[in-house]
C-alpha cells in the first residue's frame, strides 16, 4: 500500500517540454529565532539533509535544497513553539500535545474513507476498498493531526516572536525589454515564461490576475515566451504576439490568444490581430517575415539557461515558482519579498 499512498500528492501543474544574486549563508548563521532561542544553518541541515530527494519531484538542486530546509525549519520552529508553550504552562510536552492537538482530531469515519476512495480512483491502482482501507485511514488521520498541529502552532505564534532568515535561491533572469504590466521599480518583479498552447498556462491566468489585483503597484509582471516543441502552434503564436506588442497591444492579443487557444493557425493568428484592431498590413508583414524570431529564440535560450523545463514558469524577484500554482503559493513568496524590502 505504500506505493499507492506515495503517489497521492503528485498532481500535474505544468506543461512539460522535451534578478538577484544568491546570498551564501555559513553554517553558524542564524536562520530563525523562536522567542529568545535561535536555529543555525548547521542545526537545520542536520534535519533537512536527511530527507529524500524524491519528495521534491523535478525541482532543481538548489531549489530542492531550499525546499528541504524550509520544510525542516517549519517543523523545528513548531517543535520549539510547543516546548516553549508547555514550559510556560508548567506541563509536560506530551500532555500539552494530547490536550491541545490530539484530543481535537476526530478519527475518519467509514463513510469518509469510502468517499475518498471513490473520489481518487487513479491513486489506488485498481485496489479494492478493503485492500486500501487501512492506509487511507492512516493518511486521513495524519492529515488531520497535521492540520490540528498547524492551527495550534499558529495560535502560539501570536504570542511568541518568530523571525526567519533563511535565504532562498535566486536566479538572475533579464526582463529583456519584454511586455510588462505594473510600475518600473516595483518592489516585486515577476517574470513569467509561458506558452499560448499550454493548458496549465491557461489555468494560471486567473491566479496571475488575482496577484495583480491583490498587490497593485507593488508588483510588476514581465512576460517572456517559452513555446514548447510539442505544441506546434505555440511558436507562431509567440511570434505573432511580439508583432502585436510592436503596435502596443501585446496584452490585448495575449488575452485573445488564450481565449481562443484552439485557434492558432497562421490564418487564425492574423484574424485575432484584426479582431483587436491592429493594423492588418503591418501585422501580416511582421508575422510573415518572422520579424521577432530572434527575440523568441533569445527567450527560449535564457529560459533553458535558468533551468526552465515546462510552462508556466515564474521567477519572483529571482525565486523560482513552477507550474499553475494556487494564489497562496504566490502570496507566500511575494509577502516574504515585501517583508524583506521593509527591513
Amino acid at each position: 500500500m505504500k506505493t499507492i499512498l506515495a503517489t497521492l500528492g503528485l498532481v500535474a501543474i505544468a506543461c512539460s517540454g522535451a534578478a538577484q544574486g544568491n546570498k551564501t549563508q555559513a553554517p553558524t548563521d542564524v536562520v530563525a529565532t523562536v522567542g529568545t532561542t535561535s536555529i543555525t544553518l548547521a542545526e537545520l541541515d542536520e534535519v533537512a539533509l536527511r530527507q529524500s530527494s524524491s519528495q521534491f519531484g523535478s525541482a532543481r538542486l538548489g531549489q530542492a535544497l531550499y525546499l528541504a530546509r524550509s520544510a525542516a525549519l517549519e517543523d523545528m520552529i513548531g517543535n520549539r513553539l510547543i516546548d516553549l508553550d508547555a514550559k510556560a504552562q508548567g506541563i509536560d510536552r506530551a500532555a500539552l500535545v494530547e490536550r491541545e492537538i490530539a484530543s481535537k482530531v476526530s478519527p475518519p469515519t467509514e463513510e469518509e474513507i469510502a468517499a475518498w476512495y471513490k473520489a481518487n480512483p487513479g491513486q489506488v491502482q485498481k485496489a479494492t476498498l478493503d485492500q486500501v482501507r487501512a492506509p487511507i485511514r492512516a493518511m486521513l488521520s495524519e492529515e488531520r493531526m497535521s492540520a490540528a498541529r498547524a492551527r495550534f502552532i499558529n495560535t502560539v505564534k501570536t504570542r511568541t516572536r518568530v523571525t526567519l532568515n533563511l535565504e532562498p535561491p535566486r536566479q538572475e533572469v533579464r526582463t529583456a525589454g519584454r511586455p510588462a504590466r505594473g510600475p518600473e521599480g516595483a518592489p516585486v518583479e515577476i517574470i513569467e515564461f509561458s506558452d499560448f498552447q499550454c493548458p496549465f498556462c491557461q489555468r494560471a491566468r486567473p491566479t496571475v490576475e488575482q496577484v495583480m489585483k491583490t498587490y497593485g503597484d507593488r508588483v510588476r509582471l514581465v512576460y517572456r515566451h517559452y513555446p514548447l516543441r510539442n505544441h506546434p502552434g505555440a511558436r507562431p503564436a509567440a511570434e505573432a504576439a511580439s508583432c502585436a506588442a510592436e503596435q502596443g497591444k501585446f496584452w490585448q492579443y495575449h488575452d485573445q490568444l488564450f481565449d481562443n487557444s484552439s485557434k492558432l493557425s497562421d490564418n487564425d493568428l492574423k484574424q485575432h490581430a484584426a479582431a483587436i484592431g491592429l493594423d492588418r498590413d503591418k501585422f501580416n508583414a511582421c508575422f510573415d517575415q518572422k520579424k521577432f524570431k530572434k527575440d523568441i529564440d533569445e527567450d527560449i535560450a535564457e529560459a533553458d539557461e535558468a533551468g526552465v523545463s515546462g510552462t508556466p514558469a515564474f521567477f519572483i524577484n529571482g525565486r523560482s515558482l513552477d507550474g499553475a500554482q494556487p494564489l497562496e503559493a504566490f502570496k507566500r513568496i511575494i509577502d516574504e519579498e515585501l517583508e524583506l524590502k521593509r527591513r
